[in-house]
């Protein structure tokens, strides 16, 4: 039983992997659906457990969590020939504000920047630089090589789509220098020891250590919060959101609507501003 829900994922993650998905999607929906075929056990996948799966799904999880699980299983169920087995995702309304304690103001990334320099760690200060002085995620950071600094620009494939994202020039002249000190030649500027491009976690983790000395909420302090940072900034000057997709490299409008979502508090300042309560 082990080794058959065992093959089934590896089968799937090659699957995933032919389709050209990224490693942490393929890991995420083999992990969802690992929890799927334990649910299951020795019984075929229908639509009637389906339902039930997703019912117990709703009692742990809040609905975009519910939702990123069924999405794996939808894919899991295509790759399977059983389409007609899936169900439909819960309806959840676009939030109108940010929380405001996930979101990363301009002050607070600069204080995170003091404190990486301040540390000495001057690999994971252009790291953050990088990411939010471009927009890029976190798994394109491989694509900032020696050649596309030189370039003043790189060119990211992902998922099927490729985008050139333009370096500035003040980060192109501080990373030639970095890469200069440190011997680097050609290929990735951020890399470890052994020349590999840096792990997502590694980052995450040397992040989390500046949050004391930057007197920044953990919570707040994620590469992906970069990003988010850069799409507000962007938008603030430019109010053009399917330029600003163009430049995040999102397929859909909507998606980027989430990155430049005002805040709890700048919503609360327009209702005032309108004056309706007398």
């Amino acid at each position: 039983m082990v080794s058959t829900e065992k093959a089934k994922l590896q089968r799937f993650s090659l699957c995933l992997s032919e389709n050209e998905k990224s490693k942490s999607t393929i890991d995420k929906y083999t992990r969802d659906v690992a929890q799927f075929l334990h649910f299951l056990g020795e019984r075929k996948p229908t639509k009637c457990l389906l339902l039930e799966y997703r019912g117990r799904l709703q009692e742990r999880n809040k609905p975009q969590t519910v939702n990123a699980k069924l999405s794996a299983i939808h894919t899991y169920l295509n790759a399977i020939g059983l389409p007609h087995c899936k169900v439909k995702l819960m309806k959840v309304q676009r939030k109108v504000f940010l929380e405001e304690n996930r979101e990363l103001s301009e002050p607070e990334y600069k204080r995170l920047l003091n404190a990486a320099q301040s540390r000495s760690n001057e690999r994971l200060y252009l790291v953050m630089l990088s990411i939010c002085s471009t927009g890029i995620r976190v798994s394109e950071l491989k694509y900032i090589t020696l050649e596309a600094v030189r370039a003043g620009q790189a060119e990211i494939t992902l998922k099927g789509k490729s985008r050139t994202v333009l370096l500035p020039r003040a980060l192109k002249s501080r990373l030639l220098l970095y890469a200069a000190k440190n011997g680097i030649q050609s290929g990735h500027i951020f890399r470890t020891k052994n020349g590999k491009p840096l792990d997502r976690s590694n980052i995450c983790h040397d992040m989390k250590r500046l949050c004391q000395a930057a007197h920044v909420e953990p919570q707040k302090v994620f590469p992906h919060n970069l990003r988010h940072l850069f799409a507000r900034c962007f938008y603030a000057v430019e109010k053009n959101l399917a330029h600003l997709a163009d430049i995040l490299g999102h397929s859909s409008v909507e998606t980027t609507r989430i990155y430049v979502a005002a805040s709890a508090r700048a919503y609360e300042r327009t209702l005032q501003k309108m004056r309706l309560l007398i």
